[in-house]
């Protein structure tokens, strides 16, 4: 796995501004191109894939005239999992692409919070369909990440602090009361399970244990043996697929464990198909439970199904529509620049973290607030039945 050097990589960062300098992604024989940084490849791509064709079903459908809009996609998996280094590199390399005007992009909060510094000093605008840690937009720490720049960076995907929230009331509310924790120790499966534990423990819970286990570990042994000896009724995992948790099922479920329910967020909501959780841990998998930090009930649930199943042969998977959503925002941005009189990365830029804009979505209507997180506070939740993810329930947290 590659080191991140902040030396070398500002560096790069430079000669990447330099390259994109007087303004930055101008009309370029009127092509205009929208980066979509995702992690592809290995376990990753069951989770991101979907939120990438999502993207690109939108800029399919959508046209702006005068203008041709092409497509540029990096890969920023490294030996299937995200990876945020390389997250980093794929930014600098956008941005020293002068027709990106803006990024579909990333999935994972750890490459968000790489990337943004990158964006943010030039000007790009991101928008991710699924990042819900709430450092990267929120108080101090969202700050730091822009460095005193204007906001670039906006999502559709609702915020840990109530997707945590969210798994652990419904925990409650199927009777568990002792849950032991593990994550992934990155900045998404630390801060869910942050955000679990206060909740659990809030409404009454104990919090047996807490370990954590950094992506790529593939033996969860003795943190299983050490759980069940404290006699959880659940456990929580924080992190994704790729990081390790159909492994962590599994082992689970070969240690006598099998009937403990097992809950996560949306690191886990990847479909059925190879490489997602369900078919890492295969018939382990049963009693889990998870969430999505997004709506399931969209306005046109099956016109927008109808259309993704005859462009890709396969229904819609958790963030397809997000990705699709982002796609939107971009192009109305662009729209809006073009027709005030100039298409830069700034215009770009400034129309889509307008907080006076309601963005028509295929997820509804929606705006951004001054720090880019989306009005939708909508969490949706999931259990597996019969080897494959069946919606439950959604919480809307704006209507509270």
């Amino acid at each position: 796995m590659k080191v991140f050097n902040k030396k070398g990589f500002a560096a790069l960062a430079a000669a990447a501004l330099l390259a994109a300098a007087c303004g930055g992604a101008t009309e370029t024989g009127k092509t205009l191109t929208i980066g979509i940084s995702l992690p592809l490849s290995g376990s990753s791509l069951a989770s991101a894939g979907p939120a990438r064709d999502g993207a690109l079903l939108a800029v399919k459908e959508i046209s702006i005239d005068g203008y041709t809009i092409e497509t540029k996609i990096l890969d920023h998996a490294v030996d299937g999992v995200h990876n945020p280094a390389q997250a980093a590199t794929d930014m600098t390399t956008l941005v020293g692409d002068e027709t990106v005007v803006a990024v579909v992009g990333p999935f994972n909060s750890s490459s968000a919070k790489a990337q943004i510094p990158v964006s943010s000093e030039a000007g790009l605008a991101q928008c991710s369909p699924s990042n819900t840690n709430p450092d990267l937009t929120k108080g101090e720490a969202g700050a730091a990440l822009r460095g005193g720049r204007p906001v670039n960076y906006v999502r559709v995907a609702a915020t840990d602090d109530f997707q945590g929230p969210a798994v652990a009331v419904y925990a409650k509310s199927r009777g568990k009361s002792k849950v032991f924790i593990v994550d992934s120790t990155d900045t998404y499966g630390k801060g869910i399970a942050d955000a679990f534990e206060a909740e659990f423990e809030a409404g009454g819970g104990t919090v047996l244990g807490r370990e954590g286990a950094p992506a790529g570990t593939t033996d969860f042994t003795a943190i299983v043996t050490a759980a069940l000896a404290l006699g959880p009724d659940a456990f929580f995992y924080g992190g994704v697929t790729a990081d390790g948790a159909g492994l962590f099922r599994k082992a689970i479920e070969q240690a006598g464990g099998g009937a403990i329910e097992f809950y996560a967020g949306d690191g886990i909501q990847d479909g059925s198909g190879e490489g997602s959780y369900i078919a890492i841990a295969g018939a382990a998998a049963a009693n889990s439970f998870s969430s999505v930090a997004a709506i399931e009930n969209i306005p046109d649930k099956a016109g927008f199904a109808a259309k993704y199943e005859a462009e890709y042969g396969e229904a819609p998977g958790a963030y397809s529509a997000a990705g699709y959503a982002c796609a939107q925002v971009v192009l109305d941005a662009i729209k809006r620049a073009a027709a005030a009189g100039e298409v830069t990365r700034e215009t770009v830029r400034a129309a889509v973290v307008d907080t006076a804009v309601t963005y028509s979505t295929v997820l509804g209507d929606l705006s951004f607030d001054e720090v880019g997180d989306t009005s939708q506070k909508v969490i949706s939740l999931y259990e597996v039945v019969d080897g494959n993810w069946k919606f439950v329930e959604q919480v809307d947290y704006a209507a509270k």
